[in-house]
């Protein structure tokens, strides 16, 4: 029986780990130096999401074993892309827009990821519970970037920094932990040869 390519697998792990070290770079940078322009954050953030909603549709298409990773990466991809696009393409408040987006993107994944470490639970995968932490931590700073509590721009690029971070890492769990590339996967319909037998008298 033909294996299924794990090419695809392997693109989207690896895609996985890179851009989790991006937003953790780029949370550290931003937490370093709040006082950058909103517009280069902006358009930094708008390529990364974009990049990253790529990847996450390429995890969603490849199935791996568990399928706990990217289950939820098709909406979850597509969204990110939506809102990598818009904030490329605003010029006007910017920082309140990235804000909002990156809230809304991170609480999303952060309640997927809840599901995905419940799941992982079942499937015996001893650091769920470290998935589930991170993804409470990143869900709740998700939320603080939606109602920004605080109006300092400078205040709001450090949360911002530290969101992304959050996410970077709980990402970056998520891949390492729950994402198991099979070389000899067997492909989930199992294609047989149909052949038709004539009744001679």
């Amino acid at each position: 029986m033909k294996s299924r390519s794990v090419t695809p697998m392997r693109i989207a792990k690896t895609g996985y780990i890179i851009m989790s070290a991006v937003f953790c770079v780029v949370g550290v940078l931003f937490i370093a130096l709040p006082e950058r322009s909103a517009l280069v954050i902006g358009r930094a953030l708008g390529v990364a999401m974009i990049v990253f909603g790529a990847v996450k549709l390429v995890g969603y298409f490849s199935r791996d074993l568990f399928r706990l990773a990217f289950q939820y990466d098709l909406e979850f991809g597509i969204l990110l892309i939506a809102l990598g696009t818009i904030s490329l393409l605003r010029t006007g408040n910017v920082m309140d827009f990235i804000c909002v987006a990156m809230g809304i993107a991170i609480l999303a994944d952060g309640l997927f990821k809840v599901q995905i470490s419940i799941d992982a639970r079942r499937f015996g995968i001893t650091s769920w519970w470290v998935v589930l932490l991170l993804a409470v931590a990143a869900g709740t700073v998700g939320l603080l970037l939606i109602f920004r509590p605080w109006e300092s721009a400078q205040v709001l690029t450090v949360l911002l920094g530290i969101a992304l971070l959050a996410e970077g890492v709980l990402n970056l769990c998520v891949a390492v932990s729950t994402v198991k590339i099979v070389k000899h996967q067997q492909p989930d319909v199992i294609e047989t040869e149909y052949y038709e037998v004539s009744e001679y008298k």
